[in-house]
């Protein structure tokens, strides 16, 4: 049973193989943590790590007692202003201007399996025996609201995930002024935080700082989990690597506007809270209503960050990703966007996606411009309608053209956003996210619909269904290309203009149920300027995403090492594109970029036409290995080798779940004269099993992988006299082991 109760219902020991989390309900019936960490053996009473000792200048709860005070204690759900000074986990205005509330435990329910979380998206479970959950209830008496705070255990998984629910049983109105859906204390403050940081085209990069005295946290203001911050912290000690020590993750399940914070307080206690940020959010709660929050996915791994990625990913991919595309091998794809832009046929289409499908590739997307009046930026989004001007048979006619060339046609479409020329601006001016007679700031010339709105999203899911049903469509590109500004809708009375953002991603999450629902074949792809709004919420709607718009492959090693922190190679869309790089102006040698490319849901953002008959045969090589080989990459366990942040190389690998087949990417970033010669170092083998090098035809056994090392010295390793392929600047090796 991995909820154990002790105490007559007073100690609650969640436990798998690999963690253990205690609550113990303290002595004023307010819920208290214990621990977080490494399994420990259960037993009756963990009461001895409650420690109370008096304090000067500190607040106690009992007349007359001197030893119970909240600021010295370790709250399970914290509220501020009773003994407590630090940040809380929820606050809740009230009719009298108070926002003091008192949340008692009321009692307990244990569950298998795991609720689905109503409109949002959510870990699941596939059988009852996967997980097992309990369901905290608190009360507050005095105003009649009800806290739910929910808990699954996952059997297979180091993990716990966590969500909050509110229900207001009084008649007061009350404002929910901050929810978060996870907050924990931890003993100590001996950690680094991690945090994925960037903008756009250089999106997750891994930063660490020590945690000091006060408050220390990242967050989202902008509509959307964004380019800037992810929806994740980790804590890891200050021994921890890749591969050893002691980590704690925390990743939110949302894809809008968030808080991640820790604070330390003055005796060294670490509070970390992760939920929707408070920042202009305000809930109305009438009586009899519900407020559910988002969840958070905790994670312990004591084998390193690595080991916490690997957690992350395989429950993710699994039990996080659904629909048909979950566990199917993605098609190889090629995009026209870096090609044509918008300045493309019909007759143009079709000759590049025949090129395209004689070199193997398996799926021709159209990208933007093949709607309305969008021949440029300026215009045309929000008229979901082909232009027959460019495509005389519309999109029906194209996709069973494409078809017939035996490859399947993808759409790209931008529902979210409208340009002030298009027939649906002049329809419904009213339609967009702004604050009445004051100026509406655009981005890209575009405008946020205010899917806060019903009758928005249903219109625009209307015409987006349409073209599915009446097109062979096989793979959606879901794009968003700004942020929200002048957060208002002219549909909420304004007591309830603080729900904007929130009641925006409800929307966006409620037209990706229905269309999955409605197209279960389809695959969808997420986009958002590229890495925008790459986060676990938009992954339980679309298996996979456009992980950034720089698709230089060596700004791709740091943007796609950052990323596997948390998210699995599966989710990450990776292209080989044209060069000079678009973004960088950098040129990379073909195998390099598909190299780099493999590691990922793999395509092609350039013209085959424009490409030398030798480049031609790498790409048929490439589209070859990755049929070949997508199972694993797609599957297997993914391991983090050399960093491309603190050193010239950058290395990881794949290993197959049974172990057979292993898959290593080795990369240079700049050439170097006279180097040292250089090893690598394998994870994950089996240590007496002997893997043959396929290109060379060398075995070694896998302790000799993992402990010897590979060779992977190169000509740069001196000076060359023989005639020997000098390297160069981003040079790379993909290297292949089988199972003998």
């Amino acid at each position: 049973m991995p909820i154990n109760v002790h105490q007559n219902g007073k100690l609650f020991h969640l436990t798998n193989q690999k963690l253990s989390y205690l609550i113990q309900i303290l002595e004023d019936g307010t819920l208290g943590n214990l621990y977080f960490g490494k399994k420990v053996s259960d037993r009756e009473d963990f009461y001895h790590l409650i420690e109370n000792e008096y304090r000067p200048n500190t607040a106690y709860v009992n007349k007359g007692e001197v030893d119970f005070s909240r600021e010295h204690l370790r709250q399970e759900y914290p509220v501020y202003g009773t003994t407590d000074y630090r940040h809380p986990a929820v606050s809740v205005l009230q009719e009298n201007g108070s926002r003091i509330v008192s949340l008692k435990f009321v009692e307990y329910h244990i569950y298998q399996g795991k609720k689905k979380l109503e409109g949002l998206p959510a870990t699941y479970t596939e059988s009852e025996e996967e997980a097992t959950t309990i369901d905290f209830i608190l009360f507050d008496e005095l105003i009649n609201l009800e806290l739910v705070l929910s808990y699954t255990v996952f059997e297979e998984h180091s993990a716990i995930s966590r969500s909050v629910q509110i229900l207001n049983k009084g008649v007061e109105k009350l404002h929910l002024e901050k929810v978060m859906s996870l907050s924990l204390d931890l003993p100590d403050c001996e950690y680094e935080m991690l945090q994925l940081s960037g903008s756009w085209g250089r999106e997750r990069f891994p930063e660490f700082r020590k945690l000091v005295s006060g408050v220390q946290s990242i967050e989202s203001t902008r509509g959307s989990s964004s380019h800037y911050q992810n929806p994740f912290l980790a804590l890891k000690r200050l021994d921890c690597t890749e591969h050893t020590g002691e980590v704690l993750g925390f990743s939110f399940v949302y894809s809008g506007n968030f808080l991640a914070q820790v604070e330390v307080d003055t005796y060294d206690v670490s509070r970390v809270t992760m939920g929707i940020n408070p920042f202009q959010f305000d809930w109305l709660l009438k009586s009899g209503e519900t407020f559910q929050s988002p969840e958070v996915v905790m994670v312990y791994s004591d084998e390193g960050l690595n080991g916490m990625s690997q957690t992350y990913h395989k429950l993710y991919r699994e039990r996080l990703a659904r629909g048909a595309w979950r566990d199917k091998e993605r098609p190889v794809l090629i995009n026209n966007w870096e090609a044509t832009g918008m300045d493309f046929t019909e007759e143009k289409l079709l000759e590049f996606a025949e090129t395209a499908a004689n070199d193997g590739v398996e799926l021709f997307v159209l990208d933007d411009g093949w709607f309305g009046g969008r021949r440029h930026e300026r215009a045309g989004l929000g008229d979901w309608v082909a232009n027959k001007e460019l495509l005389p048979n519309g999109i029906t006619g194209l996709a069973q053209k494409i078809n017939e060339l035996g490859l399947l046609f993808g759409l790209w479409f931008e529902p979210e956003m409208v340009n002030e020329d298009s027939e649906l601006f002049r329809s419904h001016p009213d339609w967009i996210i702004k604050v009445p007679d004051r100026q509406a700031s655009h981005g890209r010339h575009q405008y946020v619909l205010d899917f806060s709105r019903a009758e928005v999203v249903d219109h625009i899911y209307q015409m987006v269904a349409k073209i599915l049903r009446e097109a062979d469509i096989s793979y959606v590109k879901w794009d968003m290309n700004r942020c929200i500004t002048e957060p208002y809708s002219i549909a909420l009375p304004p007591e309830r203009q603080g729900e904007v953002f929130h009641r925006y991603m409800l929307g966006v999450y409620d037209i990706y149920e229905r269309l999955t629902t409605e197209f279960p074949d389809i695959l969808f792809e997420f986009c958002a300027s590229g890495g925008g709004r790459f986060d676990p919420g938009m992954l339980y709607y679309s298996p996979q995403g456009w992980t950034s718009d720089d698709t230089d492959a060596v700004e791709r090693m740091k943007i796609q090492y950052g990323t596997s922190m948390v998210y699995p190679l599966s989710m990450m869309g990776a292209h080989v594109s044209a060069v000079p790089n678009e973004q960088s102006y950098r040129n990379v040698c073909l195998k390099t970029r598909g190299n780099v490319a493999l590691f990922g849901s793999f395509g092609y953002e350039l013209d085959l036409n424009t490409l030398s008959e030798e480049e031609r045969i790498v790409i048929r090589r490439q589209v070859e290995f990755v049929k070949d080989q997508r199972k694993v990459i797609q599957e297997g366990t993914f391991y983090r080798l050399l960093n491309p942040f603190e050193t010239n190389y950058c290395a990881w690998m794949v290993v197959s779940k049974d172990k057979n087949t292993v898959i290593v990417g080795y990369y240079k970033i700049l050439n170097e004269v006279n180097a040292p010669f250089k090893r690598l170092y394998l994870k994950g083998l089996e240590p007496e099993q002997q893997y043959q090098r396929i290109d060379n035809a060398h075995l070694y056994y896998g302790d000799e992988l993992m402990n010897i090392g590979l060779i992977t010295s190169d000509t740069s390793c001196g000076q060359i006299i023989d005639g020997r392929v000098p390297s160069h600047d981003f040079d790379s090796q993909l290297i292949v082991f089988k199972a003998k």
